[in-house]
């Protein structure tokens, strides 16, 4: 499996001099053969591919000095992702998608630059970053990478006023079907129902609230975003101003994934199968009284994060079809209709009375144990009672 480790950097004034030159000429070369792909289309229908480009390289080096100073598999990668961009158009073009032509980047929209293949190495003692050209750079590792991990890249990332250094790494899982018993001997399985006023909802009843990260920061967003619009366009009050707004919107992003780690690895750690709905969030971002809610809880997040860790862990992750699990009642199984306005489920046919998320979290957790061939009943009864994860938002601490 692939996964991404992030460490924090430290270059001296002269690396972030040097790296954030390199951004640029990076930004400089992206712009300039989007020019060519789309001035060589419009004027003779003619498509310029990865390698045409690549080609023209050296002779390109010959007069721009810029070029020579970045590393040549840098360059490179510049190139392959205006190919990628051009890929991904033309496929949702073809599927008839809402196709966004790759667009110009301008200074702040280019951040990053990757070593795709060689040119970086850790110290020894995992306290330096070593890049070619550009020197040896602290890190801080808090985590270690694993032994059997094969680095296949590593991307320098610009966020703000930090720097952080990205490795794509090759780690080899044990194959989840191989896992000696996985399948017929489920004993803690858990069905979650993602919700807005409850960010998750058990299906043992228990609930972790949804902190509302975006919404408490509202305030402050308004008030950064009032003293941006007043700002002199091109004035360094400008640029303090836009960089205090990011920064807001960066302590609001780092909280929700701070949580969301925090939730999955207990998840994980605690339920040998967890079971999804298998929901459309971008239909649903449609909704526009409800998007700004949805985008806040991160329900896609929450998912990714909790499914690559229980790879790692030898875990199961089950996404189900999400129809009528809602309205469905969790007893008897007959089709009790509401509203989105109604937060109780009463059922007519056999009387149960419980809470509207709880009702469908179980019927996702029977979902998900019948496509494993398991069905509720084989659950050891005490085996719930042991099911607690994340109670409520902890404190999170961002600088």
């Amino acid at each position: 499996m692939r996964k991404t480790y992030k460490y924090r950097i430290y270059p001296s004034r002269e690396q972030k001099t040097l790296i954030e030159e390199w951004l640029n000429i990076c930004r400089v070369l992206y712009n300039d053969c989007l020019t060519e792909r789309r001035d060589a289309w419009q004027s003779c229908r003619k498509s310029i591919n990865y390698y045409d480009q690549q080609n023209q390289l050296p002779e390109i080096k010959t007069f721009d000095d810029g070029l020579k100073r970045v590393h040549s598999q840098v360059i490179q990668d510049v190139l392959k992702r205006i190919d990628k961009s051009f890929k991904n158009f033309f496929k949702k073009v073809k599927k008839k998608e809402k196709a966004g032509y790759p667009r110009y980047k301008p200074r702040s929209r280019y951040n990053s630059f990757t070593y795709p293949q060689s040119g970086f190495e850790i110290s020894e003692d995992g306290k330096k970053l070593i890049l070619s050209k550009i020197g040896s750079i602290n890190i801080k590792k808090h985590r270690d990478i694993p032994e059997n991990a094969k680095i296949k890249t590593c991307t320098i990332e610009r966020d703000l006023n930090r720097w952080y250094a990205c490795f794509s790494v090759e780690i080899e899982v044990e194959d989840l079907d191989q896992n000696e018993g996985i399948r017929n001997e489920i004993t803690n399985p858990i069905g979650i129902d993602l919700g807005i006023n409850h960010l998750i909802t058990f299906s043992d009843g228990s609930t972790i609230d949804n902190p509302r990260y975006l919404a408490k920061s509202e305030k402050r967003l308004k008030r950064d975003q009032r003293r941006l619009s007043r700002a002199k366009k091109r004035s360094n009050n400008r640029k303090k101003r836009i960089f205090e707004l990011a920064k807001t919107h960066r302590k609001v992003r780092d909280q929700r994934a701070d949580l969301l780690h925090k939730i999955s690895h207990s998840l994980v750690d605690t339920f040998d199968l967890i079971i999804f709905e298998d929901l459309n969030v971008r239909g649903m971002l449609k909704n526009h009284h409800l998007a700004k809610s949805i985008s806040d809880v991160s329900w896609s997040q929450l998912t990714n994060f909790v499914s690559y860790k229980a790879e790692e862990a030898g875990r199961r992750v089950e996404f189900v079809n999400p129809k009528n699990t809602s309205q469905e009642c969790s007893n008897c199984g007959g089709i009790v209709r509401k509203s989105l306005s109604q937060r109780v489920h009463k059922c007519p046919f056999c009387g149960l009375v419980m809470d509207r998320d709880e009702n469908a979290a179980l019927n996702i957790l029977k979902k998900g144990l019948s496509r494993v061939g398991q069905e509720l009943s084989k659950v050891k009864p005490e085996d719930f009672s042991k099911r607690r994860v994340i109670q409520e938002a902890p404190s999170v601490r961002v600088g």
